[in-house]
């Protein structure tokens, strides 16, 4: 591709990302969560730009947008390249679409034939906000679904299964999408959603691993009572106790670098003025690049809701809804994509990942690798979330580039 073409299809990435920022099923601000009708309309959007790349396009059972391109080799393995197009709450444009919409720009320079087959995946759900776990979209394909997430409930209280009998009339535990054999890897780029690129002065970089992360929900059960007439020795305050908790998850990590916890939703009832917080529904994000260290910081985190609970006369009850290992990224397709990297922008820096991605999960199906992209001032998951032009154009290059690599080497002499 000419470095003319990388400058239009660089701005041709930024109108798309813009266009799919668009595609909301809140007004005013960007959300767009697994099964929504908001979801439907960006496959719509982004399956008629795959079919334009020459892609067969499908959805699979678990909401999953597939394009495909078939090698002309027989038996040919596949490469997957994708990310996910769901989003959180008020959410920047790049988060996911980034990982969709760029290989798919990518493909399209590419000399073709190619020596295996390739498949760009637009994972339906990541980001764990509609039912509070993460990663259904990757676990269906990857055939890591388990019965209890089917039962996972929303805030209207609807399970999994029952939206996706909705929107497709059935609700099987999907098998996996590819056998390990039949795949090269998967290669996902993202915006890095943090700092360290930005104070390298570097476009790009490399991952070489992901950090673990655990996700739960814990309830404090008290006594709800007048707040005016209800002494404060005695009460059995549910907010107060999770309060204390909150203070003591954020100490916690700040005592335990690199450990990162947070609280990000907190659910009280009944919820009024003038009432005693009766119950407290709190969740817990915490993660870690060392399992053993994140297990025993989680470990030590109920122990202390355990204590405050007992303290204060709560019930306390604890649902893990999402526990994934740190996950290594594959030598050899990172070897390659840092001589990509390098041969972009001469240097190639190497990060850890402390946000989840769906290469979490594609780990257990086929090595995995990951592109960072640099983001201003290192925010993510916020509408002023952004990545230069010239940084997507450095991407372009770098994947384009990473394709005719692993082409050559798969053609062999």
């Amino acid at each position: 591709m000419k470095p003319d073409r990388f400058a239009g299809a660089a701005r041709r990435l930024e109108e798309r990302l813009a266009e799919l920022g668009r595609i909301s099923e809140e007004p005013g601000r960007l959300t767009r969560t697994f099964l929504s009708p908001a979801m439907e309309r960006a496959h719509r959007l982004v399956g008629g730009w795959m079919r334009a790349a020459g892609l067969k396009v499908r959805v699979d059972g678990i909401g999953n947008l597939i394009g495909r391109l078939e090698s002309a080799v027989p038996g040919a393995r596949t490469l997957i390249l994708g990310s996910h197009l769901d989003t959180v709450r008020d959410a920047g444009r790049f988060d996911g679409a980034l990982g969709v919409i760029l290989p798919v720009l990518a493909l399209a320079e590419v000399e073709r034939p190619l020596p295996f087959a390739v498949e760009i995946v637009g994972f339906a759900e990541e980001e764990g906000v509609r039912f509070a776990s993460a990663y259904l979209g990757s676990k269906g394909y990857a055939g890591r679904l388990r019965r209890a997430d089917l039962g996972l409930r929303d805030a209207a209280s609807r399970t999994v299964q029952s939206a996706l009998k909705q929107r497709f009339g059935s609700a099987a535990l999907p098998r996996p999408a590819h056998r390990p054999r039949q795949l090269l890897g998967y290669l996902e780029t993202h915006i890095e959603q943090g700092p360290v690129l930005e104070a390298k002065g570097a476009a790009v970089g490399v991952v070489s691993a992901i950090a673990g992360q655990s996700r739960g929900r814990l309830t404090l059960r008290g006594h709800a009572g007048h707040a005016g007439t209800t002494p404060m020795r005695g009460r059995r305050d549910a907010l107060a106790g999770a309060a204390e908790l909150i203070l003591w998850t954020e100490a916690l990590a700040r005592r335990a670098a690199p450990l990162v916890a947070t609280v990000g939703s907190l659910a009280v009832m009944p919820n009024v003025a003038n009432v005693i917080a009766g119950e407290a529904v709190l969740t817990l994000d915490l993660r870690h690049p060392r399992d053993p260290a994140r297990r025993a910081a989680l470990r030590r985190w109920l122990a202390q809701a355990r204590r405050i609970a007992r303290r204060r006369g709560l019930a306390c009850e604890w649902r893990l809804t999402q526990d994934d290992s740190a996950v290594a990224c594959a030598e050899p397709l990172t070897a390659l994509l840092r001589q990509s990297v390098r041969s972009v922008q001469s240097s190639a820096p190497v990060l850890v990942s402390g946000a989840g991605h769906d290469a979490v999960v594609l780990a257990a199906l086929a090595p995995v690798t990951m592109l960072f992209v640099r983001c201003r001032d290192g925010l993510s998951h916020h509408p002023d979330e952004f990545a230069a032009r010239p940084d997507l154009e450095v991407a372009l290059r770098v994947v384009v580039d990473f394709l005719g690599r692993l082409a050559r080497r798969e053609a062999g002499p």
